[in-house]
């Protein structure tokens, strides 16, 4: 009994690490596919710097925001399954 009990535990805390880390690709492949749109639409020096500086200031509040989740809510699951298998 105890032995399931441990198994479930830790496959729930790779499960928890996966997910944060397929949401974290996600974000990651996002990003490059902005950047390859970017460098497609053949902008000058002027219009980079201008995005660049946009960039700067958005990605404080949206992907920012977006990974802090990922990652507080994979670091709860995974101190509750450790309290579990401690317990």
């Amino acid at each position: 009994m105890m032995l399931d009990f441990n198994a479930f535990t830790v496959g729930l805390i790779i499960v928890v690490c996966v997910i944060a880390t397929v949401l974290t690709y996600r974000v990651l492949k996002e990003e490059e596919h902005k950047q390859k749109a970017y460098k497609e639409s053949g902008q000058t020096i002027e219009d980079e710097l201008q995005r660049s500086l946009e960039y700067e200031t958005s990605s404080w509040s949206s992907n920012v925001p977006i990974m802090s989740w990922i990652y507080i809510v994979a670091t709860v699951l995974s101190i509750i399954a450790f309290v579990i298998y401690m317990a």
